[in-house]
């Protein structure tokens, strides 16, 4: 794999050590999971400057919580390079009500707005009762098909469940999603990909110690791979130990086009037609309600 790609580097600001600068590729990048609200204004100013500099062409950021629904789109509505989901995270499920429900679907209308989610189950942490992140969770698969979006979607330790409740709603997903930070089983990857479902990868895949990480990097056809950083979480090496930004999927997009053995510039152009087809193909047939 060569460098002839790399047009230049943009050093980071915010670096009091020397580390490699972040790589700026030709082909620009879309960001398709991110947490913009967790940063405090003057820093998701400078965040925002900085990954546009580095290549990063357009933001999905995340909602999770009813307390953050609204804000995702206010930050979405700031710019017209980013743009946001409607959902709750299983973390959240038991705040899950009639109407977060009406929240969502509402929500869901806003032009901003490309996925439900991030939506699933997390049996890692257990925040909620498994039985009411399995009923959110559906309840949340249902909103997508009545609004005719994708899904972006979280599992943890939930292998089995997960599997079968999205196997429940299939026919009714014809858009499908992702599986958004995928570092489950090969068996959960394999369905996935088998059912028409992408796959993102972050910094997870610069890890030392996440072997299964980079194993479900190599048997996702490049047609299903979407590229994310999940920040301010999951840091890319060199720059693991910050809070992560947009800025630092370059990272990533790097260790992904190693393991897969392709020249970057072919994968970066890969996950673009990918996260277009995912999540902004949708913008033509928006739906006047979701009910």
């Amino acid at each position: 794999m060569t460098d002839l790609s790399v047009r230049y580097t943009c050093r980071n600001p915010m670096s009091k050590k020397q580390r490699r600068d972040i790589p700026r590729f030709a082909h620009p990048i879309i960001e398709t999971h991110c947490h913009l609200d967790y940063l405090e204004p003057d820093d998701l100013a400078e965040e925002l400057t900085t990954a546009r500099d580095v290549g990063v062409e357009r933001i999905i950021t995340i909602a999770v919580s009813p307390d953050n629904l609204d804000t995702v789109r206010v930050i979405a509505g700031r710019e017209d390079r980013i743009y946001c989901t409607q959902g709750i995270h299983p973390h959240e499920a038991e705040q899950y009500s009639p109407t977060v429900d009406a929240r969502i679907r509402e929500g869901a209308l806003d032009p901003r707005v490309v996925a439900i989610g991030e939506i699933g189950l997390d049996y890692y942490y257990d925040h909620a009762d498994r039985g009411v992140q399995r009923q959110v969770f559906a309840d949340q698969l249902s909103i997508a098909a009545a609004c005719d979006l994708p899904v972006v979607i979280h599992s943890r330790d939930a292998d089995e469940d997960m599997e079968a409740i999205l196997a429940e709603h299939l026919d009714r997903l014809p858009r499908r999603g992702v599986i958004h930070s995928f570092s489950s089983g090969l068996d959960l990857a394999e369905f996935a990909l088998e059912a028409g479902f992408m796959l993102g990868f972050n910094g997870m895949v610069t890890f030392n110690r996440a072997d299964n990480v980079r194993d479900a990097v190599a048997i996702t056809p490049m047609e299903q791979l979407v590229l994310e950083t999940d920040a301010p979480y999951l840091t890319p090496v060199p720059y693991r130990g910050r809070s992560n930004g947009p800025r630092y999927l370059p990272f990533v997009a790097e260790k992904v086009a190693e393991i897969k053995d392709t020249p970057i510039d072919a994968l970066l152009k890969q996950c673009y037609a990918n996260s277009e087809r995912l999540f902004f193909s949708a913008q033509n047939t928006r739906q006047e309600e979701c009910a």
